[in-house]
């Protein structure tokens, strides 16, 4: 564990503080703290950062609601930065953004930027906008019934393919299931972050059930 003091804060006192969603790992803002700044995030759990156009310190979401709940602060090899993963209760950006990191510089042609969240933003997509020639679309037009039986189907496609102990058509398997699994989960409202959060919960309850079983 480091200590505060191991930290190298610039000769303004600052370390730069990156700021990640826990949940979707998407990076969210830029800020620097100060010592004290830094002192006041671990002390309440919520970031405080340093302003350094308005000299002074700035808890988020003071004024907005828009909290920032510190899962964990990490430094990097050289002690002088600083990631700071967090559970937000709003948006990130004074915009209204969900982050601030929104205006794209280059995006190369080969290669493509995959994650669960922009897969969920895609399917409320075709949820939203009822794209022609969908797949996805048809789903929700069709409606729950449809969706379940298509859950259900992928469920024993997993099952029949993890039984042959074929694991190139378990991967395959298990991503068609993944998918309709977050077909279902938009039809019914569930977000990422809640899935995230009950699986948390079961995790504290697991270490607990090892520990009582060790004394």
């Amino acid at each position: 564990m480091v200590n505060i003091e191991e930290l190298k804060f610039d000769e303004k006192g600052l370390i730069p503080a990156i700021v990640v969603d826990a949940v979707s790992k998407k990076v969210l803002t830029l800020a620097y703290m100060n010592k004290e700044s830094l002192a006041i995030t671990m002390e309440k759990q919520l970031t405080c950062f340093y302003s350094r156009s308005r000299n002074e310190l700035w808890l988020k979401g003071e004024t907005s609601g828009n909290y920032q709940h510190v899962v964990s602060i990490t430094a990097d090899c050289d002690k002088d930065a600083l990631i700071v993963m967090v559970e937000k209760d709003g948006p990130a950006c004074h915009t209204g953004a969900d982050s601030c990191f929104n205006d794209t510089v280059f995006e190369s042609d080969e290669r493509h930027e995959f994650s669960l969240a922009g897969l969920v933003k895609l399917i409320e997509g075709r949820k939203r906008e009822k794209t022609e020639g969908s797949y996805t679309t048809y789903l929700f037009e069709k409606g729950i019934d449809k969706i379940l039986k298509k859950v259900g189907e992928e469920c024993t496609e997993v099952i029949i393919a993890a039984k042959a102990d074929d694991k190139r058509e378990t991967v395959y398997e298990i991503a068609d299931l993944a998918y309709h699994t977050l077909v279902l989960m938009i039809q019914m409202g569930i977000s990422l972050e809640d899935i995230h959060k009950e699986l948390a919960s079961r995790h504290v309850i697991d270490k607990k059930v090892k520990q009582e079983k060790m004394t």
